[in-house]
């Protein structure tokens, strides 16, 4: 098996070396070089070849989406972003996404050389999933844009169903283009994209922002109605519960699973339990398994389930968990779920 290829890309020379060192320290990963800013990037990559790039977002003499659109523009390949938990490294970092990055590693608040080795298992895995992200030559960063209201027939006789979305590496992008289809009135929408805290707040608003559905970051007791897209915020579980006819949610910080928290697969276990064949469960694109063994239970529930197919996902991992495990009764491209969930919701 080759060694991944990795070239890290910071402006400190603290990351850069713990970066290196924890990366480093895995014998199917081989740090080619580092890079303090993008202009001494841009000569490692063309030089280097890496696999994967780790990139800064805030950083002298060019920022890390100028060069990431340009990058994508002439020598594409998989990014992974580490950004500050900040709302400006967030905010950025979304931008990042839209520009072509396929995951982000939260730099830790605490002494960074500390709180790096925390999350050295999390930093190794998700180079590892990057290496095998289709990623595609892309001109320019998608425009953020208000869409038009419903261009769908309305759902309101659908009130009573959920939809459930799960997706990681990758994840950011598609779960934008299956929320952009849906009108206004769509039934309640619950969400978990695996993503470190404070950065699905900025996600959340980024969504709000192109969709007909308000989308927000899940609060303690957040109904799930219609027209409203709840995400799971980062470092809690999300779960779906019921009282009489109305469906809400409620979050804890219980212990991770799959070593995620938010975890998909709790959140459709909770979903299966409280709406059973009222909902309607998707899995995209994302490494390992979180969401399959939960897509079935709902499946089973009486759930209506589906999950993204290996040429349109990104990272074909969780998907095709999900298909062997046989959870999803449909297996279909990005661009086809939003119309069969839609098609779903207004079955009785």
């Amino acid at each position: 098996m080759a060694k991944v290829k990795v070239l890290i890309v910071d402006d400190s020379a603290v990351v850069r070396n713990l970066l290196s060192t924890i990366l480093s320290s895995d014998r199917h990963i081989e740090v080619v070089g580092t890079a303090p800013d993008p202009f001494i990037a841009r000569d490692k990559v063309v030089r280097l070849k890496p696999d994967v790039l780790t990139l800064d977002v805030e950083m002298p003499r060019m920022d890390g989406i100028t060069f990431l659109g340009k990058l994508m523009a002439h020598f594409p390949l998989p990014v992974v972003i580490v950004s500050s938990l900040t709302q400006k490294g967030a905010e950025m970092t979304m931008k990042a996404f839209e520009a072509g990055a396929v995951d982000v590693i939260a730099k830790p608040e605490m002494d960074i050389s500390k709180g790096i080795e925390v999350i050295s298992a999390n930093i190794v895995a998700k180079v590892k999933a990057a290496a095998s992200a289709k990623v595609k030559q892309r001109k320019a960063p998608a425009a953020s844009r208000k869409i038009a209201r419903p261009v769908h027939r309305a759902l309101a006789k659908s009130t009573n169903k959920v939809i459930a979305i799960g997706a990681s590496t990758g994840g950011t992008q598609a779960i934008r283009e299956v929320l952009e289809m849906f009108p206004a009135d769509s039934p309640g929408t619950v969400i978990v994209q695996h993503m470190p805290e404070k950065f699905t707040k900025a996600f959340a608003d980024r969504l709000n922002s192109s969709c007909a559905m308000e989308v927000r970051e899940a609060r303690e007791g957040d109904g799930v109605i219609p027209g409203t897209v709840l995400l799971a915020p980062g470092s809690h579980h999300m779960v779906l519960k019921r009282s009489g006819a109305r469906y809400y949610v409620s979050l804890n910080e219980n212990a991770p699973v799959h070593h995620q928290r938010p975890a998909i697969d709790v959140l459709f276990d909770s979903v299966a339990t409280y709406a059973g064949p009222n909902s309607i469960g998707a899995v995209l694109t994302g490494m390992g398994s979180d969401g399959a063994a939960g897509l079935l239970r709902m499946k089973e529930a009486g759930a209506r389930t589906m999950a993204q197919d290996e040429a349109t996902s990104v990272v074909y991992g969780m998907p095709k968990e999900a298909a062997k495990l046989g959870g999803a009764e449909k297996i279909l491209p990005l661009q086809d779920i939003a119309k069969v969930i839609l098609k779903c919701a207004r079955s009785k």
